[in-house]
Order: structure tokens, then sequence, then C-alpha cells
């Protein structure tokens, strides 16, 4: 009874909900308009659940964490909404009865455009998690219009397009004008005395702007926890100039205005001229000091000893992006709560703490001083006494080593150091694979990690298993549950009881059923995106990730052209069906990047028309990848590809996502690979390549040589010379140069081959070989990927979430009771 009147309760929502928005009868709506009702339905009932959570949070004044990233890859929130308020089921069925299919709604809906890759999208499963755990937690971003783009991709190139996933509007956020607060920007710094006999800094003749925050519920799983991503808009500070209009100067009447829009049009633009970089600068500072100053303004509003701010309050900071939190607390607590510097410096240091998610150096942001002090002059400032006092620090602690200065100071060479500002600053500097966080304290941080040895510790990432398992992939979902029960829902670790299975006969064709029908979704998807049939019973092998050299695509795509050229000349070669997944959007101003998703389609349309192979090599490039259709993606993979340069992937989080849908790896000792192979047993995975350390010790020696490779291998030296002798670009033959010369010779990277490339060929070229007579044996395949999944439970950002919590932030769980 109670359910049914649940089903009346939503029927009704949605029918009022298309009236009061439309005018118009549950008949008369669109697609897009029955999606808009459907959310505000369901927002109906998370706002219960979020003032109830505000309340329990009141009562208990628990210590917040703030989540401070540049980017949040949500994904669509209506269905995983549904799936955490345990309510997926009878909406589904309530929709029914008046004739609306609830897939065919979530499809009306946008990826929320606030992210791009990895970090972001792990920025997103630690919010689930934190309110699946209970644990109070406000994510802090910028309110994206744009994104970073859409992409599509015209004759084989990717062209970005706006993401303009705000046009009708985004059911699921809430506007809170009353926290609006003013962000400073250039100007000079004026040093006044105090009545007291102080001396207070006061920044004048600045432009500024109004951060105005929307906030996004973020739901725990069936726990009533309704945590919040508080993502900040820019207003102009002031009114449009209408007195400068009349006047004539246009420009000046627009100028706030345009500050405004410009903050949060695009995430990461093009940083390639030094417009690009201001405006990154101010977006981050921008973005910070609106959150730096809420949670201040949270906590003072009941407490009055901001002295004990840590004890309530933790800033993590989700990579170099927003380092600035560091100056802009000490800012604050200087200039606005007239603290001394120690006071201030002992807050700071308790407050902040920082994640390291990469190896590459030239992703540890540096910013030129004349930029950062002119755009930010009071922040300069104070990061200066940062530094003037840091190097104190260093020189007391390394007295015989003065090259440690020149590794080590905050500011140095014209440049402010940002990784090394948080690491000085903060109290926890962690990595996000064992591997990771091993490299920074042997290799790129080791002078830090001398220093502050206590500081730096390892929290190998995870993935929220309810979207990428209940929600991406329900069939393998139910299957789980009917074979151990749903506890794994809520505790990954419980997953380990499927591998009982693993070598049920049963058990392997109803797994390989589920994966069969999983490719019949993604290949239908394909037809209708790419117009390519594929076969779904060929291997699915998978590469989806943001693409940068050292991910290495470019070793794939060349693998596919050696495996093309070798069926050519050997049509009557053993050779079971391939079909090769790409998805990757390339940085704007990328353009290796750029030319490499040219090539993997240049290849493409060459191998899929090409009738003489009979189908058994297909190549897909699927256009704008998303969270969306990530889900897809993952479910129907069946080959994983994690191939990465050992030592460059800090982590990575696809390869955990693969493996929870029963894929394969075929990786590099990379990242969270070392650990998903401890998990899992090698003979369950394809490793391939070098070891970080001989790549190391490779950079270290400048001993390798890809020419020689080129001289001695004629099949690789086939495969290149068809970069450059027009094979895939007949019109254009030096189109593919830059790739060869990448590879082979100085002038495009500092070294020739720099992500070894040909060196990791052979290895891999021998891995495929291990998968496609693995894959023949259908039973041993179906082992292996049941195991996968059985052996995942140690990849779910709810184990990653709880020991941030016991080694770093020292949160407490609340209690959410709804009337």
């Amino acid at each position: 009874m109670e359910r049914e009147l649940k089903k009346e309760k939503i029927i009704t929502n949605v029918r009022e909900g298309v009236k009061l928005l439309y005018r118009k009868t549950l008949e008369e709506a669109n697609q897009q308009e029955l999606f808009q009702a459907v959310s505000y339905a369901v927002k109906e009932i998370i706002i219960d659940k979020w003032l109830a959570t505000q309340k329990a949070f009141d009562k208990k004044d628990p210590k917040f964490v703030y989540y401070m990233s540049m980017e949040f890859l949500m994904g669509r929130a209506l269905g995983n909404n549904l799936i955490n308020l345990k309510e997926y089921t009878e909406v589904r069925e309530a929709l029914e009865e008046i004739g609306l299919n609830l897939d065919e709604i979530e499809d009306q809906e946008p990826d929320p455009a606030l992210g791009n890759g990895g970090l972001g999208r792990l920025a997103a499963c630690f919010l689930e998690s934190l309110a699946t755990l209970g644990y109070p937690a406000y994510g802090c971003g910028i309110r994206y219009r744009y994104g970073m783009f859409k992409q599509q991709i015209k004759d084989g190139f990717q062209v970005e397009m706006p993401d303009n996933w705000l046009k009708d509007g985004y059911p699921f956020e809430l506007r809170r004008p009353e926290y609006t607060y003013e962000v400073k920007f250039g100007g000079y710094v004026r040093a006044e005395n105090t009545p007291e006999g102080k001396t207070r800094f006061v920044q004048q003749g600045y432009q500024s702007v109004r951060a105005v925050p929307y906030d996004m519920p973020i739901v725990g799983y069936g726990n009533n926890v309704v945590n919040t991503l508080m993502i900040w808009d820019a207003e102009p500070s002031e009114c449009f100039e209408l007195d400068s209009f009349a006047k004539g100067d246009y420009r000046k009447a627009v100028e706030q205005e345009n500050l405004a829009k410009n903050l949060v049009e695009v995430l990461y633009p093009n940083d390639n001229h030094i417009a690009g970089k201001e405006l990154r600068l101010k977006q981050q500072y921008f973005f910070v000091s609106a959150s730096v100053q809420r949670a201040l303004a949270r906590y003072k509003k009941n407490h009055d000893d901001i002295h004990k701010l840590p004890e309530k309050v933790t800033f993590q900071l989700n990579d170099t992006h927003p380092t600035v939190t560091v100056a802009e607390l000490m800012r604050i607590l200087l200039d606005e709560e007239e603290l001394s510097w120690e006071e201030a410096w002992e807050i700071t240091s308790k407050t902040c703490a920082y994640t390291n998610h990469t190896i590459m150096a030239e992703a540890l942001e540096k910013w030129p001083i004349e930029i950062f002090s002119r755009l930010l002059p009071r922040i300069y400032q104070i990061v200066e006494e940062i530094n003037r006092r840091f190097l104190l620090q260093i020189q007391a602690n390394f007295p015989e080593d003065n090259n440690k200065i020149a590794k080590m100071a905050i500011i140095y060479d014209g440049q402010v150091k940002m990784a090394h500002l948080a690491i000085a600053a903060g109290y926890s500097v962690n990595g996000v694979a064992r591997l990771h966080t091993e490299i920074l304290k042997n290799e790129q941080l080791h002078d830090f990690y001398e220093m502050f040895p206590k500081k730096f510790n390892n929290k190998t990432n995870g993935i929220t298993q309810r979207r990428f398992l209940m929600h991406g992939n329900p069939l393998l979902a139910n299957w789980v549950s009917a074979h151990i029960g749903d506890d794994w829902i809520t505790n990954l670790a419980h997953i380990e009881k499927l591998a009982i299975y693993a070598g049920d006969s049963k058990a392997q064709q109803e797994f390989m059923n589920i994966k069969y029908q999983n490719k019949l979704r993604l290949a239908k998807y394909i037809k209708e995106h790419n117009g390519i049939e594929v076969d779904p019973r060929s291997i699915f092998d998978v590469q989806v990730k943001r693409l940068h050299e050292y991910k290495r695509q470019l070793l794939n795509i060349l693998h596919i052209m050696y495996l093309y050229n070798e069926l050519k000349d050997h049509p009557e070669m053993e050779f079971y069906p391939r079909t090769f997944i790409f998805g990757a959007k390339a940085a704007a101003g990328y353009k290796i990047a750029k030319l490499t998703i040219k090539l993997i389609n240049s290849v493409a349309d060459v191998i899929n028309n090409d009738r003489s192979i009979n189908g058994k090599i297909k190549v897909v490039f699927i256009e704008d990848y998303r969270v969306s259709n990530a889900e897809w993606i993952f479910a129907a993979a069946d080959v994983s590809e994690q191939i990465s340069t050992a030592s460059k992937e800090a982590s990575g989080t696809g390869n955990m996502k693969f493996m929870l849908n029963g894929a394969l790896t075929l990786g590099t000792m990379d990242g969270a690979n070392v650990e998903i192979v401890e998990e899992v047993g090698e003979e369950n995975a394809f490793i391939f390549g070098m070891s970080s350390d001989e790549v190391i010790a490779h950079e270290r020696n400048r001993d390798y040589d890809p020419m020689q490779i080129f001289n001695q291998d004629q099949d690789i030296r086939k495969v290149l010379m068809q970069l450059i002798n027009g094979f895939y670009s007949a019109n254009d033959s030096e189109l593919f140069r830059d790739l060869y010369n990448s590879l082979l010779n100085t002038q495009c990277t500092q070294y020739a081959d720099t992500y070894f490339i040909l060196k990791d060929f052979r290895s891999y070229a021998e891995a495929q070989k291990r998968v496609m007579a693995a894959y023949k044996d259908e039973a041993g395949w179906a082992k292996s990927a049941i195991l996968n999944v059985a052996h995942c439970g140690k990849f779910s950002s709810d184990r990653t979430i709880q020991e941030y919590v016991d080694d770093i932030w020292k949160l407490e769980k609340v209690t959410v009771v709804c009337d």
C-alpha cells in the first residue's frame, strides 16, 4: 500500500511539474520538459533530506572537509540520485504507468560540464562516498557555463564546440545569493598604521566580482545524508555603467560584466598565451577566495575563537590548482582577523592538506611572478613572506647543501611554484597510488620528503560502485546481488564472495551472456553515432581516457597499423576479430594530441572500409567521451588498455572501472595497475613493458636511441614510414610528420620518443597475442573476468575516503533522521 501511495505521489508531482513549469499537460510535453518535471519531482524528495542533513549538522557541530577542486566531473544526476535514494524501481514503475520511459528521460539530461578527466571524476566519486559514509563535506568549485568543450569530430579532426549544458536550465542546482562574497583582483597594496600601533595592509585600486554560489545536492546511499557541491558563479560587482555608455565609453561600461563573464565561461582556457595564463590564475583565486570566505563565515556563526578553526575545518587541495587557498586563508587571518603571522601560520598549517595527482613536472603549476604579483598583489606579498621564512627553515635543516634552495624554494627563477607552497604549508601530502607515492618520495619530491617525512602518505584512488556498476551495468549488478547479496553496494570488499563462482560453468555462461548484452548495447550506440557496424562477438579492446602522450594512445594505434599490415601480408593467418575502441579529448592547444586523434580516425577510415580483411579489425573513435557514455563503454569492454609509460601515471581510475565491470587489464606496471595485479593475480591480466625503475634509469642516463629500433625492426619501420608516405593521408603525406618526428628526432620534443613507445612496442605486441589466445578459451576468459570483479573490492572510493578520514581529516559520522 505504501509503495502504491509513493508511486501515486510521484505521478502527481510529475503532472504538476509539467503544468507549473511549461503550462502544458503531460501529453503535450516534449522529452526535455518531461526530464525537467521528473527531476523537480525527485528534487522535492532530496530537499527534505537536505534540510534534515543541515539540521543534523547544526545539532552536532561536526568538523567539515572542504574539497577544493577546479573540476568535478559529476555525470548525469537523475539516475544516480534515484539509486542513492533507493527510489529507482518505484520511479521507473510510476513513469511506466503514465507511458513514460525512464531511460529515455535520463538521456535528456546533459552531463554537467564541470570537469574533464580523472581529476574531476575522482572528486565526484569522493563527494558521493563522503555522503554515503555520512561524513560532513562541501565540494568547492566553479560553475562553468561551457565546460572545457563539447568534442565534435569533423573530417577526423577534433573540433571544440561550446558545451552549453545550462541552455535548458539545470533542475538539480539551487542559487544561494545570500552567500555572495566579493573577490578582488589587481590594484595595489597600501600599508597603514592602526590606532593600536599595528600595520594594516589594504588593497586599493582593484577590480572585483561577486561570487554567487549554486548548491548541488550530493545524495548518500540509503542513509538520508545529502551533502553539498558548492559551485561559484561570477557576477559584476557593479551594475552596468549607463553614464559611461552615454558618454561613448562602451568598453568601460561593460568592463565589470566582461570580467565576471570570462571567469566562468570555460574550464582550463588555453594557456599558450599570457591572457590564458592570467584567466586561469584568476579562476583559481576566484573560487578559492569565495570558498574560504564561506567556510570561515560558517565557522564564525557558531564559534568565537578563530584559533580553533582546525578543529572544525580542513581544506583538501585537489592537486596544485587550489594551492592559493594557503595564502588566501593567511590573508583573511592577518588582514581581517588581525592575527599575528605566527598565529595565522599555526592555523593555516593545521588546516590545509594537499593531494598530488601527477609525476609530470609540467603539471606542477608555476606562475610567472609578473602575472601573479599584478593580479593578486596582497596574496603575492604573503607568498613572498612564506617563502622567506621557508628558506630559513631549509637552511637550518640542510646547512651544508646550498642546492636545496634552488630545488625547494617557493619563489625561484621568476616563478611562484604552487606545489612547493602546498607542501610547505600543508599538514599532509598524499599521493594517489602506492607506486606514485614512492616515486614522489624518492624522485620528484625527494628533497621535501627528507625535510617533512611525516607529512607524506599514500591514499590509493577509488571509484564509486554505485554509479559504475549499479547504474552503468544493471544486468551485472543484479547478477552479483543474486549470487552474493547486496552488501557490496556499501561495502565493496564483500564482492570477494563472488570468487567461488569463477570456476562454475553455469555462472561463467551467465556472466558472458551479460557481457554480450552490454556489447550489443554499445554496438547499437556505435552504429547510431559512428555509422560503423561492429561485431559484438569480437574482442572489444578499449582505451578511453584524456589524450596525452604519456598515456600512449599512439602506441595503441601504431600497433593496430602493424596488425593491419600483418593481415594484408598474411591473409591466411589465424586472427580473432578485434574491435578497437577509443574515446578521448585533447586539450585545445595540444597539437600532438589532436594529431593523434586525426591519425586514429584516418586509420579507422582505411581499415573499416577494406573488405579484403573481412571485418577482422574495426577501429572506432567515440565522439565526446564523457561520464554518461563511459558507463556503457566500461560495461561492454573485454580488454582494458592501461598502457601509460611506467612511472608516468599517478594512479588512473578508468582501470578500476573496467575491472569492476569484468574487463581484463592490458597494461604496464604503472600507477594503480600495480595494485590491481596484486589483487587479481598476474595470470588474470596482461602485463608488458619496462618497469618504472627501467624508465627512470633511461631518463637519468639518457641512453635510449629509438633510431636503433627503427633501423633494426622492419615491421616498426614500415609502420612509421606509413605516417609520412601518405598511406593514411593520401592528400597530404606530411600530415602526420610531427608524430613521426616525435618518435625519431628531437625537432618536436626534448628527446626522441620521450615516452618509450618504440621501446615497449614488441612487448606490447606480444601481450596482445596473449590476449587473443586467452580469449579463444571462453571458460578461461570468463573465469578471469569474474575474478577481476571479485577482487576489485579495494578500489572503492568508500575505502579511499575512510583512509582520508582516519589518517588526515579526522571527521565524525553524522546520523540523519527524516520525519
